[in-house]
């Protein structure tokens, strides 16, 4: 790997929450507000994921966002397109189990953070031995922003999976604050959250509240 992704990998690590975006699921401020106000909070660590957006709109969102996590210090994760990460010179690239292969897009990307969904052990062994970064375990609970038919994994699933993982992991899935506590004292470092922030009445607070809880400090 290089310094770079190294480098980056060190500042995910670090950053706690991670706040995953969603302009439908954030009432009347949108996208550029709901990242204003994470970031003002302490946020470091966003990943854009806008499924209902076209090509250009979404390159468009990006770019306006690259802008101010780079004034805040913060990384940028795109969800899906590698080409959108890399044309707008974002930190990661977030991978789900139909999208780019892991190999093919860390020949693309070497220095790029890939992230990659992970719903089984057999997933979650599979992406880490193809050159992920990080892997997302989830759902963990019931959640608006993924259709999804299968089983929700919980907490139960979780302590199934994290056993096999042997690199950095983010938990995903339906968390609100009250789940924290316990996925913390079960191993998971970094908390991703949509509603939790993007819905909230104070989104800055709320991301303030979350990332304190994250970082085992409470509140």
């Amino acid at each position: 790997m290089h310094d770079l992704h190294a480098e980056r990998m060190q500042r995910f690590v670090r950053a706690g929450l991670y706040l995953v975006t969603s302009g439908l699921l954030s009432g009347t401020r949108g996208t550029l507000e709901i990242v204003r106000l994470a970031l003002g909070a302490g946020v470091r660590l966003v990943q854009l994921r806008e499924k209902e957006l076209g090509v250009r709109d979404f390159t468009s969102l990006a770019e306006a966002v690259r802008r101010m996590t780079v004034d805040a210090g913060a990384l940028l994760i795109v969800n899906d397109r590698l080409d959108v990460a890399m044309a707008v010179g974002a930190d990661g690239v977030h991978l789900g189990q139909e999208d780019l292969p892991i190999p093919m897009a860390r020949r693309l990307a070497p220095d790029l953070i890939i992230g990659a969904s992970t719903h089984s052990v057999e997933e979650a062994v599979r992406v880490q031995e193809e050159g992920a970064s990080y892997l997302n375990i989830g759902p963990l609970f019931p959640t608006r922003t993924k259709a999804w038919g299968s089983r929700f994994l919980g907490v139960e699933g979780l302590k199934e999976i994290i056993p096999h993982v042997r690199i950095p992991f983010t938990v995903m899935g339906g968390i609100k604050k009250d789940h924290i506590p316990l996925l913390v004292k079960e191993g998971a470092r970094t908390i991703a959250v949509v509603t939790a922030v993007t819905a909230a009445d104070d989104p800055g607070r709320a991301a303030s509240e979350l990332l304190a809880l994250c970082r085992g400090r409470g509140l």
